[in-house]
């Protein structure tokens, strides 16, 4: 568990001072409680010793328990391929069997961590034909994103792919309109650009964005609307994207299924005009 975890975990026991502190603390996380305890205080117009009970109240034995956690999760964050082989656990029995069993792990976790509500709210939200969609991800996480407007685009009208270059973004970010939705991927080894990218189109274009990412939270959530926070860890050198695939494809099923005779013209037109390729 995550010390953003813990702090949502205990906020519905929190005192207006204390939520006006797990507020400061999630709006800048994880770097606001990194800061020394009383600069944290002026910053939440709290006192050092309503800190300390607050640490104390969410699980932490001290201050510097609660910031040793933190440094942890950056650590963790920032791991590379190589620094995650040497924390790897090896596979017992056949190999593709006992992966196959931690990607199950993760799929089961997936469901446990989106309730059915937020589900339903952000496929409602990405079937609103007023709204313009657009997608991106980062270096390998991109794909999830190519994928989910690939498919979005047989299912309804203004879907939109951002390149890779962020030279590009200037273009999809005019063409935003307030309430439009930007959905981006951002696992950990976070990119920064994609944060930039997500507060200009929250602040300036007015746009909702929708963060697909894991459990430490990309710096993307401040600006986001929507938060998939989805599991991804398997023990190996490499994260799965196996949930966040999942999760994709029943969102886009869902879609499909709840606007089926819309869903069917588009699609049959698609084809139709696919075929004169020479598909």
């Amino acid at each position: 568990m995550t010390v953003r975890d813990q702090i949502e975990a205990h906020s519905a026991d929190f005192t207006a001072t204390e939520r006006r502190l797990s507020t400061t603390l999630l709006l800048d996380y994880p770097f606001a409680g990194l800061e020394p305890i009383q600069a944290l205080a002026e910053r939440a117009q709290t006192s050092a010793p309503s800190i300390s009970r607050f640490v104390a109240k969410i699980g932490f034995q001290s201050f510097q328990d609660f910031q040793r956690h933190l440094i942890d999760e950056l650590k963790q964050i920032q791991t590379s391929p190589v620094e995650r082989k040497s924390m790897s656990k090896p596979m017992h029995g056949a190999y593709m069997a006992s992966f196959l069993d931690r990607v199950s792990g993760i799929l089961e976790e997936s469901t446990q961590s989106i309730s059915e509500a937020q589900f339903d709210r952000i496929c409602q939200m990405l079937s609103d034909p007023k709204r313009s969609l657009y997608f991106i991800g980062g270096r390998m996480s991109d794909t999830l994103m190519q994928y989910m407007s690939r498919h979005l685009r047989q299912i309804r009208q203004k879907v939109y792919h951002l390149p890779s270059d962020p030279e590009m973004w200037p273009e999809y970010l005019l063409r935003m309109r307030a309430k439009d939705i930007l959905v981006i991927a951002d696992f950990r080894r976070y990119q920064s650009n994609l944060t930039h990218l997500a507060r200009k189109a929250a602040e300036e274009r007015k746009a909702h964005v929708v963060l697909i990412t894991d459990r430490w939270m990309s710096p993307v959530s401040r600006n986001a609307s929507e938060i998939l926070a989805i599991p991804i860890n398997t023990d190996t050198l490499w994260d799965s994207y196996s949930g966040a695939f999942a999760v994709i494809e029943a969102t886009l099923t869902n879609i499909a299924d709840s606007h089926w005779e819309t869903t069917k013209q588009r699609i049959e037109h698609w084809d139709s005009m696919r075929l004169d390729f020479g598909e």
